[in-house]
């Protein structure tokens, strides 16, 4: 079957980032050293039991992929993924074959799967802490056990990701899709229980001031958890982008406004007093009670903490690597930064549940409109083109890309 492969090694990352600098983001896709490429590779099998084989309906393209393929990661995490890689990990597909361990699951079943590759997927007992209190996501076996190092479906050599006609998952990742709603909305999964787990880690109180830190598709899902979570608060959103900012409006943001208003506009939401240091920026006691950065470079940070109000918490949403902070803030107004990293379990109305099927359960709801996001549709083939969208995202008024191989999943149903 054909799939989107990333793949780099030592002396591919120096040519591809030469060739990026010489002649500029295109060629990490087009060029001679391009990290993605179409390539066959072989269909997947169930490897165990527990596994089912699954026909992809749909994949989202994340700002994660983006950023693997572009090599914007941070090398601290590449002894947690391994290369070569079938991409794309926000999915929906229709089940073809389970294995008998598998139970609650048949053919033609429409699930989406839960990415990450913990301590069960791996085969390891007893699991780690994180894993047995239910954050698979920060799972101490990321490289260890029955599969090769990669925290999730995507970044992993033994497992492929959506970006290909099939896939295999554990049963532990697999939930299934309720009949209502539509692809669109169950693509979207992922990207939901994101934004849920970063609210639930950083639940608003009432009467309290948030400021979400961009507008894009988690931003605008941390607006819409926050409303379907959280009453009485109050909610800004930082965001440059007119068609973005539009939408954050629509998901229940009070405030949006661009980063140059950022200082004129927390002293009249909050009525923080700002003072003015030697050098360097202003400096408001006072500010927002709670931030979510889903940025996450050293200007949003550094911003962040500044507006932050004392005893404050900044939930840190953008996955980041080095960044040059200035600490006073932290200490000055003994604030928290939250480290936010995928999902796991959480306390919904009384009872310890996934966040999955939390995700899934609003969007029937409709307390969270994920479906309009979802912008663009793509071919496989057609993927030069998706990725060049997401690169200019204001010009095509784009939210959320996915490839679709939804004629493929029509025919099948009419068989």
């Amino acid at each position: 079957m054909q799939a989107l492969v990333f793949n780099v090694t030592v002396s591919r990352f120096i040519a591809a980032k030469v060739c990026g600098f010489l002649f500029g983001k295109k060629s990490f896709y087009r060029g001679p050293a391009r990290t993605v490429r179409l390539a066959d590779v072989p269909e997947p099998v169930i490897p165990s039991p527990d596994w089912a084989k699954i026909r992809t309906i749909q994949c989202g393209y994340c700002g994660s992929d983006l950023n693997l393929m572009l090599l914007h990661d941070s090398p601290t995490s590449s002894p947690f993924t391994s290369f070569p890689c079938v991409t794309g990990h926000e999915i929906v597909g229709e089940i073809e074959e389970t294995g008998k361990g598998v139970k609650g699951l048949s053919r033609g079943d429409r699930v989406t799967i839960m990415p990450i590759l913990g301590c069960e997927t791996r085969g390891i007992t007893p699991q780690c802490r994180p894993c047995r209190e239910g954050r698979y996501s920060n799972c101490e076996n990321f490289a260890e056990g029955k599969l090769p190092p990669g925290m999730f479906i995507g970044i992993n050599s033994g497992v492929n990701g959506g970006f290909a006609p099939a896939l295999v998952a554990h049963k532990s990742q697999i939930f299934r899709v309720p009949d209502k709603l539509s692809n669109d909305s169950a693509v979207m999964t992922e990207p939901v229980a994101v934004a849920l787990q970063a609210v639930f880690d950083n639940m608003p109180q009432k009467g309290e001031k948030v400021l979400v830190i961009g507008g894009g598709v988690i931003g605008n899902l941390i607006v819409q958890s926050i409303r379907a979570l959280a009453t009485g608060c109050r909610i800004s959103v930082i965001e440059p982008s007119t068609f973005a900012s539009e939408l954050c409006r629509t998901a229940g943001a009070d405030d949006v406004f661009s980063p140059g208003e950022i200082f004129d506009k927390t002293s009249e939401i909050t009525g923080a007093k700002f003072y003015t240091p030697l050098l360097g920026m202003d400096i408001p006691m006072g500010g927002f009670n709670r931030i979510y950065d889903t940025v996450g470079n050293s200007d949003t940070m550094n911003v962040g903490l500044r507006i932050l109000a004392a005893m404050g918490t900044l939930s840190m949403v953008g996955i980041a690597g080095d960044i040059k902070l200035d600490m006073t803030p932290l200490w000055l107004k003994l604030q928290k930064i939250q480290g936010v990293f995928s999902y796991g379990t959480a306390r919904y109305n009384g009872k310890q549940r996934h966040v999955f099927d939390i995700a899934l359960e609003l969007m029937v709801k409709k307390k969270i409109n994920a479906a309009q996001l979802v912008t663009h549709h793509f071919s496989l083939d057609d993927y030069c083109t998706m990725i060049e969208t997401n690169l200019n995202k204001s010009v095509h008024r784009a939210v959320k890309t996915v490839v679709s191989f939804e004629d493929q999943y029509l025919k099948r149903q009419g068989e």
